[in-house]
């Protein structure tokens, strides 16, 4: 069962959702790219990095030999916000399907646009970072911890 809920999709599905990769470098630094072509497909999520040597494709490729974990991050047209943690299981560079999206692509951008791979990230956490609902969250795990103000 995928711990990808159903609503979870559709904000993920939206073209006018938010949508960032998380990366981090062989050397520990972060690095962040947004991929609107960020889709589910069954329940792994989805994603097309465009230029060969991009820093995503470097980390991601770091992290798919080396067991690391991603993060993804959300953000919708309403403002609610978050975040994903994963795990890049599969990069796709060639074949049938390679090709299928690599000419969709072209359709849709133009004969200039590359395509480097096709992620697949396996989803490990979702977790709602807006405001309100961690708030709430905190305010239920921890009930006695309050800034003084609120005592």
């Amino acid at each position: 069962m995928s711990i990808l809920s159903k609503e979870l999709i559709e904000i993920i599905e939206a073209a006018d959702t938010l949508k960032s990769v998380v990366t981090v470098s062989r050397s520990g630094v972060p690095h962040a790219a947004y991929k609107g072509s960020l889709h589910v497909e069954d329940d792994r999520i989805v994603f097309y990095d465009l230029i060969q040597s991009s820093q995503t494709n470097k980390n991601l490729v770091h992290a798919i030999w080396f067991d690391g974990t991603i993060a993804i991050s959300l953000l919708t047209k309403d403002k609610r916000s978050f975040l994903i943690e994963g795990k890049p299981v599969k990069s796709v560079t060639a074949g049938k399907h390679f090709e299928e999206v690599y000419r969709a692509l072209q359709e849709q951008k133009g004969t200039e646009v590359d395509l480097s791979a096709i992620w697949y990230v396996e989803p490990l956490r979702v977790c709602e970072e807006t405001y309100a609902a961690r708030r709430e969250e905190e305010e239920r795990k921890y009930p006695y911890i309050r800034h003084m103000d609120r005592v």
